[in-house]
């Protein structure tokens, strides 16, 4: 079928959306942009750097405004992962569709090249190869990737005829036609990238995409059921991280194989801890006799110490969360230290450098 037809190796290029301040994700986010945090082992573009290679991509814009010059000390030229990496920076925020025109500038595909554009908070399993195939085979606008939730109304909602043409755009409405959403994965045709106003704030949401729709141009759903997920929130990136080291998504990224636990170089568990759940040791993270770590991330040089418990939660870089403490759900931010006896629960931040006395926050009754 002609739908299989994929661009050659080395002929698509990329645009990266990574410049958001993650204000969802913080305290993790105050120091660090979102798509840089440690997420099994590397930071989260890393996952997503890996699988667009695999696919074809050879040179990657990125499209950053919110700490800027950390991508490029991160990544430096992409050589480290077979890429082409050049960095566009938004003088001032530009909404989705300016910072998609800012950085095509660098592109140096012609009009009707197909152009990759990847949300830098999200996490995906499809078939990227088929997407670009099926929107180059019948000369589509834009193609967007489409996936199935449960609460669509939390997205936005995206119908499509029996041709998968897109019939409308809906942005997070109340009263979803469809379960199908935006899973923010695009294909452009070049010549419609240049089409959004330079230099202005512009929603590929709310503007581009219904503007198209409605001048009859082909946008096309490509609609499937693999693995996704929007790292947005603390517990989303928990998952997020758990699922790679449990190999629930592959990621030709991840350092080391699929299993319970994930331990970076110099990391210290003791023979007496249990870590399991996907959980990821950071560099020179330290568990102690007796502790439990499930479906965590401890990053760099973070202690949990002896009989400490934390479940489904992050401590961040050199915290220290002391011996009988309890996290589940928690956020605790880089420096911070968490004394004895603490209970911190249901989605609890705890800001960098904040230390808690012992037993100064309790869920329940029993020390």
């Amino acid at each position: 079928m002609t739908e299989n037809i994929r661009p050659a190796s080395g002929d698509l290029e990329a645009i990266l959306l990574v410049g958001g301040q993650g204000t969802r994700l913080r305290p993790l986010t105050l120091g660090v942009p979102k798509p840089l945090l440690p997420t099994a082992g590397v930071p989260f573009l890393a996952h997503q750097l890996t699988r667009a290679r695999s696919f074809g991509v050879r040179h990657v814009v990125f499209a950053t405004s919110y700490r800027a010059s950390m991508f490029s000390e991160a990544f430096g030229d992409g050589s480290g992962f077979g890429l082409r990496l050049t960095y566009m920076t938004e003088e001032h925020p530009l909404g989705t569709g300016g910072a998609i025109r800012n950085a095509a500038q660098a592109l140096t595909g012609g009009p009707d090249a197909p152009v990759l554009v990847l949300n830098g908070d999200i996490l995906s399993g499809h078939d990227i190869g088929e997407q670009v195939g099926r929107h180059v085979a019948r000369g589509a606008g834009v193609t967007l990737h489409l996936t199935e939730v449960d609460d669509p109304s939390r997205f936005g909602c995206v119908p499509t005829d029996e041709s998968g043409r897109v019939t409308a755009f809906l942005e997070k409405t109340p009263n979803p036609v469809t379960n199908r959403i935006n899973a923010g994965c695009y294909v452009f045709t070049r010549s419609v990238i240049d089409d959004i106003p330079a230099g202005q704030v512009v929603s590929v949401e709310r503007e581009t995409f219904p503007g198209l729709i409605e001048s009859g141009t082909l946008v096309l759903g490509y609609a499937d059921r693999s693995y996704w997920l929007d790292v947005g929130t603390p517990a989303a990136f928990v998952r997020g991280s758990r699922d790679l080291v449990l190999g629930r998504l592959r990621s030709p990224a991840l350092p080391g194989t699929p299993g319970e636990m994930l331990a970076m170089p110099g990391a210290q568990v003791s023979a007496e801890a249990k870590v399991s759940g996907g959980s990821t040791v950071g560099a020179r993270a330290v568990v102690g006799s007796g502790a439990i770590v499930t479906g965590s991330v401890l990053c760099d040089g973070s202690q949990v110490c002896q009989g400490a418990t934390v479940i489904d939660s992050v401590v961040g870089r050199e915290a220290v969360v002391a011996s009988g403490a309890v996290l589940r759900d928690a956020v605790v931010g880089d420096g911070a230290v968490i004394g004895s006896g603490n209970e911190l629960l249901a989605g609890t931040r705890v800001w960098p450098g904040i230390v808690l006395p012992e037993r100064a926050v309790r869920f329940s009754s029993d020390v």
